[in-house]
């Protein structure tokens, strides 16, 4: 990775099972992750721990689930915790090749039930990372994007590059425009395809949830990944985006 050209994917891992009956695949989201060669990787659904599978599966891994994935490949990593539980708590996080200069998770819950936040890390060469999960429901969007939108205005330099990527649950795109227009940002597949991606389900996908926001940057391609490999492990499918600094 160089300091102007990245690969960036984003991924919502549903906690690290399949779909279906429920069966631990970290080590296939692993590979994965591995084989896509991206250079930052944006993750929802991480679990940071869990007492129950830990004590209830053997195939657990032994540290973290982000220690896992990251392993010998992203040496460093940022996590929010975000849903907290008796028995553990899951969140966002981002996997870079290049250290962070800093990072901090924002608390963004609007319900008790449905506890979300974003993680916002910045990298060498003034990039700014900002991995997001939003809730489920409009009116919850709406305030979670409002949070959003200001801090990026306070604690972000107009001028400095930006990406913005996760699971944005905004299938009627009311926050896609809103943050274009707010922002400045543009979508990596819509730009480079003229429509954003769709992405869920994975196995046939009618939605567009999942999203690449860039500033400062030019998206160069942006796939959403097929096979059934993919399929397998997760109710979206991953965005991919080669992306370079302006």
């Amino acid at each position: 990775m160089s300091q102007h050209n990245f690969r960036v994917l984003s991924l919502n891992i549903h906690k690290g099972f399949a779909m279906g009956p429920k069966r631990l695949v970290l080590s296939r989201i692993r590979e994965l992750l591995r084989s896509s060669h991206a250079d930052i990787v944006f993750l929802q659904e991480i679990v940071g721990a869990n007492e129950r599978h830990e004590k209830q599966l053997a195939n657990w891994p032994a540290g973290t689930q982000l220690e896992y994935l990251a392993d010998s490949i992203w040496h460093h990593h940022a996590y929010g915790k975000n849903a907290i539980y008796q028995h553990g708590h899951h969140g966002n996080a981002i996997l870079s090749g290049l250290p962070f200069e800093q990072w901090e998770n924002i608390d963004v819950s609007v319900q008790r039930f449905s506890q979300r936040g974003f993680v916002h890390g910045r990298i060498a060469a003034n990039v700014h990372l900002i991995c997001v999960h939003l809730g489920l429901f409009e009116k919850e969007r709406k305030h979670q994007l409002a949070q959003l939108i200001s801090y990026v205005h306070q604690k972000i330099p107009k001028h400095a590059p930006l990406i913005i990527a996760g699971d944005f649950n905004d299938w009627r795109k009311s926050a896609h425009r809103r943050l274009a227009h707010s922002l400045g940002v543009v979508e990596a597949h819509e730009s480079v395809f003229g429509h954003c991606a769709k992405t869920f389900p994975a196995f046939y996908p009618l939605l567009p949830m999942d999203r690449i926001y860039l500033r400062g940057f030019k998206p160069t391609s942006c796939e959403s990944v097929t096979g059934k490999s993919w399929r397998e492990f997760s109710d979206h499918r991953a965005l991919i985006a080669d992306i370079t600094l302006r």
